[in-house]
């Protein structure tokens, strides 16, 4: 399977996703700088966490208009697959992959710990090889994570089926959204459901090493999906 990493200044968390690319396919992915224009004709690319270019102007700003995001951009215009995690999210916004915005959690403090999500609309494309309603425990680790769109907007999402993962008690956690997302939302896809942004970081739960493999489960599905 060929997947393509993009890079950045401030890039943090694409060595995690590497490794977990790298684990479950049996191939290491491709590094593409952010001043590197080409990114060949990946299966997927991923967009990393961090905090691209320092998180200046705005998360993702910067980054959003480097020449592999204008590659990345057209490679989603031709139907390629693309999923942001995090800081990758922020990016995927700030290039008009996704609508909506992300901006300061609702506590203003920066947020680290599990939350448990919830699968929806798995009749997307990226979304094909999970199941509906399952949960999934995947940590979170973000300042600027509220997912923040119109009603109107909102109201779209909803009737596209776009919404991809909400956060969810899990029957435990009182305070089970960690940012204050309009409805709930840690992930959306685009209209097409090719391109995903998530705000919760999978690459960081594989193994019971690290408490669970929740995440491994979830890469998983969505690498075989967009082999498929």
């Amino acid at each position: 399977m060929d997947i393509a990493v993009i890079t950045f200044p401030g890039s943090n968390c694409d060595r995690d996703i590497i490794t977990a690319a790298e684990t479950i396919t049996g191939q290491k992915p491709r590094v593409v700088w952010h001043k590197d224009s080409d990114i060949g004709k990946p299966d997927l690319v991923l967009v990393p966490g961090g905090f691209s270019f320092g998180d200046y102007l705005r998360c993702g700003a910067i980054a959003a208009r480097s020449p592999a995001m204008d590659s990345v951009y057209e490679h989603a215009l031709r139907g390629g697959m693309v999923m942001g995690i995090c800081n990758g999210f922020q990016i995927l916004i700030e290039t008009g992959l996704l609508p909506g915005a992300l901006i300061r959690n609702k506590g203003l403090k920066f947020v680290c710990r599990n939350t448990v999500l919830r699968v929806h609309n798995t009749e997307k494309p990226v979304m094909s090889k999970l199941k509906d309603g399952d949960e999934l425990t995947i940590p979170v680790a973000h300042n600027e994570g509220q997912y923040f769109a119109d009603d109107e907007t909102l109201r779209r999402l909803q009737g596209n089926g776009q919404i991809a993962f909400t956060y969810t008690t899990g029957g435990s956690h009182a305070e089970y959204n960690p940012n204050g997302s309009a409805l709930d939302i840690a992930g959306i896809t685009s209209e097409n459901g090719k391109v995903l942004g998530l705000m919760p970081h999978p690459e960081r739960r594989m193994s019971s090493a690290v408490g669970g493999s929740d995440g491994r489960t979830m890469l998983t599905a969505i690498f075989e999906a967009c082999r498929s």
